[in-house]
């Protein structure tokens, strides 16, 4: 039964700051697989709210975490990256719920997935117009519902 199914079911648990750590690990990982740099000073960490089904929201402190960073990769190499992606990440555990490769300079490389065993999910895609601003790669994580340890779970 998925934490969908049973509103009620135990959240992972983890704590705020090794949430974070865990997402700058696995966008340095993911930028290590491709080969290419990050720029630490674009990273973005944001806590956000759980939401139910019925557009509850629970006052007992779980949260998810978005996290997001860039890389200077030129988008000619946006399509290696996420080929490279699809192609190691797959044989991971992860399961492709997204993909693009990057066509002309309106368009975006877009590779996404989903952890088949903890439903954390991993996007590289291409950011920006290209009319007005710059388009750069980003990597970004999204952990699923989780729990601060020692926190009682509220019950729905």
């Amino acid at each position: 039964m998925s934490q969908s199914d049973n509103p009620n079911a135990p959240l992972p648990r983890m704590e705020k700051d090794a949430a974070v750590k865990w997402a700058e690990n696995y966008t340095a990982y993911m930028a290590r697989l491709t080969d290419v740099e990050l720029t630490p000073s674009t990273a973005k960490v944001n806590f956000e709210a759980c939401i139910g089904e019925n557009d509850e929201v629970a006052e007992d402190g779980r949260y998810s975490l978005f996290y997001y960073v860039y890389s200077p990769a030129p988008v000619t190499e946006h399509t290696r990256v996420v080929r490279t992606l699809r192609r190691e990440l797959s044989e991971q555990g992860y399961e492709v719920t997204g993909y693009r490769e990057f066509q002309d300079a309106y368009s975006s490389a877009i590779f996404s997935a989903r952890n088949k065993k903890n439903s954390y999910r991993i996007k590289a895609d291409t950011v920006g117009s290209g009319k007005k601003e710059p388009q750069a790669l980003s990597f970004s994580v999204r952990t699923p519902c989780m729990l601060p340890p020692g926190a009682e779970q509220q019950q729905f």
